[in-house]
């Protein structure tokens, strides 16, 4: 009966998304054709009258061009994504088989250590990758961090294939393998730097939710191929690595053929490509350096909840792997639907900081949901037969977690895109990346830590709410637009009430 539960609940799954193949037909079809429109949620409003640039000034690129840019950047970071959503699930899993006869601890240092490494090297070498955008240009920099997604999941899938017999052969591969796909993927920071390279400012919050809706469409179908490559190929370790680098593959062609270079001309920045005083500097602009604090904050709260789910609905619901497959991969659909369908129109008439501000109210309240069902399901000693009964409101939770956290991410992105000097995009929003990455670091570990010093199972999500808090008090940091080096304040109105005012050089 477990099992027929889980193939229903995958085929449901399936079906909801099946819709999206239509849709991006529908979009690649509307790229390709200047006649044809976008749908809504992938087009930016109209309305604001142009004028021909003067005849002594480079062209800027066409709208066509624009939305080409932006529709190849969705795809290749989607593609990129769904190989990493592909990979995550089963990393434990793997890494387990070379650890026969460690102890526990040895066991959750060593598989910690794979997962983090992913994310300090993110850490590391976001803002390296925004610098060297904003010198060379994001198309070579987006193309080398996909040759390195092609090469190191392949040395994923090689390393996955060894025989128990050569385990710490394995595990050494293991950890190069998300080192190099941490410092390729790390080049994302370049990809929002395409989206602020594409859109008007009034139209910056929507394009920024097109990295999220790709990241959501890619953990959504990314943990469902997973769960398909354990029943299909139960043996083949190497699989899960070598279907990531194919499509990362397939990303690399995509990019080579379609993505223009979107970096406009304009004075380039120092060779400081490793540079702590740089990356002060960055985080001294006004209001700049709060937002990116919300962001850190926000991450590590949301990487509290996300790095013990499948503690917790083990323990809670007695899920099994396959179960937990769907959870993400469910997670993954709600951000795509947020993000996507919800945040898109909305900010079109909405400020982002307005967006912002509902995002952390929901995370907040999400979070203290997901609180208030380990306290029943375990501080209460409640039957099985009632544990059951407090799945809806887990679900209903981590629902309200993950669309607040939808509408975070892009507004935060947006505000600083449009308060950062427009010369260098590429590098802070290279270090906005950098510190979520240390959120993703540091989130995991404290919410894994205490999530087994209290039989309540309560204190990850306890802690993720108080920080939410914490953001709370930081909002006064960022309400005022700073005066140098900034957008205009009515350039973060919403584009249906900036409209009738004409762009700015």
């Amino acid at each position: 009966m477990a099992e027929a539960g889980r193939n229903t609940d995958l085929i449901r799954l399936i079906g909801s998304n099946i819709s999206i193949i239509g849709v991006a037909k529908r979009v690649a079809g509307a790229v390709s054709s200047p006649n044809r429109e976008l749908p809504v949620w992938l087009t930016a409003p109209t309305g604001t009258m142009t004028t021909p640039p003067p005849t002594d000034t480079p062209p800027s690129p066409s709208d066509s061009a624009r939305k080409s840019a932006l529709f190849i950047v969705f795809l290749v970071v989607f593609i990129d994504l769904l190989g990493f959503g592909i990979v995550l699930p089963l990393l434990p899993r793997i890494a387990d088989d070379y650890l026969i006869g460690y102890t526990d601890a040895a066991k959750g240092v060593i598989i910690g250590l794979l997962y983090s490494s992913f994310s300090i090297m993110q850490f590391f070498f976001s803002p390296m990758w925004g610098r060297i955008s904003d010198r060379i240009g994001r198309r070579p920099v987006l193309m080398i961090g996909l040759i390195g997604s092609v090469v190191f999941y392949a040395l994923f899938g090689y390393a996955a294939s060894l025989p128990a017999t050569t385990a710490t052969l394995a595990l050494l591969l293991l950890l190069l393998s998300r080192v190099g796909a941490g410092i390729a993927g790390a080049s994302v920071g370049t990809a929002a730097a395409v989206i602020a390279d594409c859109t008007p400012p009034e139209r910056r919050a929507k394009g920024m939710a097109l990295i999220g809706a790709a990241f959501g469409i890619g953990f959504t179908f990314g943990p469902l191929i997973a769960y398909l490559g354990l029943e299909l190929f139960a043996s083949q370790h190497w699989a899960p690595g070598a279907i990531a680098s194919g499509l990362s593959a397939v990303a690399l062609v995509l990019a080579i053929v379609l993505l223009p270079e979107t970096l406009k001309p304009g004075p380039k920045p120092p060779r400081e490509f490793f540079s702590f005083s740089r990356t002060q500097e960055v985080l001294r602009m006004p209001t700049v350096g709060a937002l990116i604090l919300i962001y850190f904050l926000a991450i590590f709260a949301f990487a509290n909840f996300e790095g013990t789910l499948s503690l917790f609905t083990a323990s809670a619901f007695q899920l099994q792997n396959q179960d937990n497959f769907l959870v993400f991969a469910y997670i993954g659909f709600v951000l795509m639907v947020a993000q996507g369908g919800v945040y898109r129109p909305l900010s079109t008439r909405r400020p982002e900081l307005f967006l912002m501000q509902l995002g952390i109210g929901m995370m907040l309240i999400g979070l203290g949901g997901l609180a208030a069902v380990a306290y029943g399901t375990y501080m209460v000693r409640l039957s099985p037969e009632t544990a059951f009964g407090m799945k809806p409101v887990f679900y209903l939770s981590i629902t309200v977690a993950v669309f607040g956290f939808a509408f975070l991410n892009p507004s935060i992105s947006a505000l600083i895109s449009k308060r950062a000097d427009a010369n260098r995009q590429g590098e802070v929003l290279g270090v906005n990346q950098a510190f979520s990455a240390l959120g993703r670091i540091f989130g995991p570990l404290v919410g894994s830590t205490v999530f087994f010093l209290s039989p309540s199972r309560i204190l990850p999500y306890a802690v993720a709410a108080g920080v939410m808090i914490c953001v709370l008090a930081l909002l006064p940091m960022v309400r005022a637009v700073p005066s140098e080096n900034a957008t205009p304040p009515d350039a973060e109105q919403p584009a249906a009430e900036s409209a009738t005012v004409p762009p700015t050089n």
